[in-house]
């Protein structure tokens, strides 16, 4: 991962409005414990000891192996490119951009036109984002297409220390991997209504090879399959309908927003 203390990396990860996130503050917390008041002292991956920086979380929060587990949990949003978890994304931070948090990952292959380091992903060598794997420094991670993508702790831990509900876009094989944690999120999918809609959506991007395009529609294909095995998800989201799309994914998270909202939030 980027070699950062975790202000710097809250700022990157939070502080902007991609195409999948939104702006967002940076406060530093104090977390509490059985009733006490305590210090959190995080040492960033590959800092020294005199890198450390006061965070925190409230006990209220899910944990990343340190806070408490009650109060609003956070939000696995997958499916495959192209089904619009971006656009639902987009609006559900501008309705409510001061209850979630977007938790950026890092991947390995090269950014597309228009995207930046720390705002659409943290991009990163191979060698690198290996050596923090190995370090366990990511919730979880997983290979497409040649490339490494995954969620750092510290990306996660970044947005739970502002109180809010982190939101994390991964793919098929993370959420099989995070469901062998403690971090116990809502699961949500969302699919396009064919192969044939998502073709045609992927298409009009004007950003694939024909040989990334085939393999993006064959993991798409196994992706839409597994969303139907059962307990893998909490919510299955068919959007061939956008505002049908996202009245369904706000109502799913309705409580998680009330609890948020009881916290403080707007």
């Amino acid at each position: 991962m980027l070699r950062r203390p975790l202000v710097g990396l809250a700022v990157a990860a939070l502080a902007r409005v991609p195409a999948d996130g939104p702006h967002s503050r940076f406060s530093l917390f104090f977390f509490v414990l059985d009733g006490k008041r305590h210090k959190q002292r995080w040492v960033a991956p590959g800092r020294s000891s005199s890198s450390l920086f006061v965070v925190g979380c409230y006990s209220t929060l899910p944990s990343v192996g340190g806070c408490g587990m009650a109060g609003p949990r956070p939000v696995v949003l997958s499916g495959p490119s192209g089904a619009g978890k971006s656009t639902l994304l987009k609006k559900l931070f501008q309705e409510h951009g001061s209850i979630f948090g977007f938790s950026v990952s890092h991947t390995t292959r090269n950014p597309r036109p228009g995207e930046e380091n720390g705002k659409d992903y943290y991009f990163v060598t191979r060698e690198m984002m290996q050596r923090d794997i190995a370090a366990g420094d990511f919730i979880e991670h997983a290979e497409f297409s040649g490339n490494l993508y995954g969620t750092s702790k510290a990306a996660v831990r970044a947005v739970q220390a502002m109180n809010r509900i982190c939101v994390l876009d991964i793919d098929l094989q993370g959420v099989r991997n995070i469901k062998k944690t403690d971090l116990h999120p809502i699961y949500i999918s969302v699919q396009p209504p064919s192969l044939a809609v998502l073709e045609q959506r992927l298409r009009l991007r004007n950003t694939e090879t024909e040989e990334s395009l085939a393999k993006r529609l064959a993991a798409a294909q196994a992706d839409m399959e597994s969303s139907r095995e059962p307990g893998l998800f909490d919510l299955v989201i068919i959007n061939d309908n956008l505002d049908k799309a996202y009245a369904t994914l706000k109502q799913a998270l309705s409580e998680e927003i009330k609890k948020a909202q009881g916290t403080g939030h707007a």
